[in-house]
């Protein structure tokens, strides 16, 4: 949230808005349809946020880590869209509405970037879009795995060996496919040396053959 905000205007906006909570590996921070009273920014650890499908299956919208804003959706309807559960240990940081809107209106640089951050929760899900509407499993897995590589490397960590939390089947739900075709993929992976997995750990990723995949030339 403080990115291109002003010092002194973080100053002020800081003791009106922050409250930090801690929300336990399997706690639900929020849930369809409860009434929207705050937005949360991830400070550490990682969520999953979901809905019901027609059949009343958990389908899965996303994973988020720090740094990552939390039910920005219910700007537009004053409900919580989706469910956001922690996949392990996490803090965020509460953000009442209220006080956001009153803050907003002081510090311009803030309500930019609140749409700089709901703009970027649409383009996203555009991408998905796309991911779903037009790639192959093997593109689907290789496009998760670079995005998931981008989103640690922004965060100074390391774009070629990190830990996934969150299980293959959520992985799964995420980008179109079954349990069983999400395992037999990082099989296929690992025997074409694109990928090492070690349980939860995903090492040495060829992110060149990676990108290839999603291409169709490999």
């Amino acid at each position: 949230m403080p990115s291109g905000i002003p010092d002194e205007a973080m100053a002020r906006f800081e003791p009106v808005v922050y409250l930090r909570r801690r929300v336990p590996r399997g706690e639900r921070l929020f849930s369809t349809n409860d009434r929207f009273i705050s937005i949360y920014a991830v400070r550490s650890g990682l969520f999953k946020t979901s809905v019901n499908d027609a059949a009343g299956r958990d389908q899965v919208t996303g994973f988020h880590m720090a740094g990552d804003l939390l039910g920005l959706e219910g700007f537009s309807s004053g409900t919580c869209f989706c469910s956001a559960i922690a996949l392990e240990d996490s803090y965020v940081c509460v953000m009442p509405v209220a006080s956001i809107d009153a803050a907003a209106l002081l510090i311009p640089a803030l309500r930019r970037r609140i749409h700089v951050a709901m703009a970027g929760e649409i383009a996203s899900s555009h991408r998905m879009q796309v991911v779903l509407g037009s790639m192959s499993g093997e593109q689907r897995l290789a496009s998760f795995l670079l995005d998931m590589s981008r989103r640690f490397l922004r965060r100074g960590y390391s774009g070629s060996s990190f830990t996934l939390r969150m299980t293959r089947a959520e992985i799964g739900s995420y980008i179109g496919l079954t349990l069983e075709t999400v395992s037999r993929l990082f099989s296929a992976f690992q025997r074409k040396g694109m990928i090492e997995v070690r349980q939860k750990q995903v090492c040495n990723l060829d992110l060149a053959r990676l990108e290839a995949v999603i291409a169709g030339e490999a």
